[in-house]
Formats: C-alpha cells, structure tokens, sequence
C-alpha cells in the first residue's frame, strides 16, 4: 500500500452516527483515488481511476 502514503482520508457529510459502518475516500493523491471501510483502516483499500471513480459516484447518485 505504499501509494497511498501521504493519503487524506474522510468520509462523507453524509455518514452520520453509524456505529462506524462508513467507508472513507482518500482523493488527493496523484492519478487515484482510494476506498477503505472506516472500522479497518489498515486493511485492504480498492483504488480507482480518478475517471472512474467520477462515473461511480455520478451513478450512485442517479
């Protein structure tokens, strides 16, 4: 996982007191952007595209 040295992880605006059931997005990193579940933050993370993770996200919200 060293790409995602340096990442800045949040979660969204939207996650409220959940229990920790959150996923967090790191987007400031150079040519991806990550995905990791909040309640494991050294676990697995998925990357994606920057490009990609636009048209996920754009289809979630339809």
């Amino acid at each position: 996982m060293a790409e995602l040295t340096g990442a800045r992880w949040r979660k969204s605006t939207r996650s409220g007191d959940n229990g920790g059931n959150c996923v967090e997005v790191a987007d400031n990193l150079p040519g991806l952007v990550a995905v990791r579940d909040s309640k494991d933050p050294n676990g697995p993370a998925l990357t994606f595209a920057p490009a990609d993770w636009l048209r996920f996200v754009g289809a979630a919200k339809r």
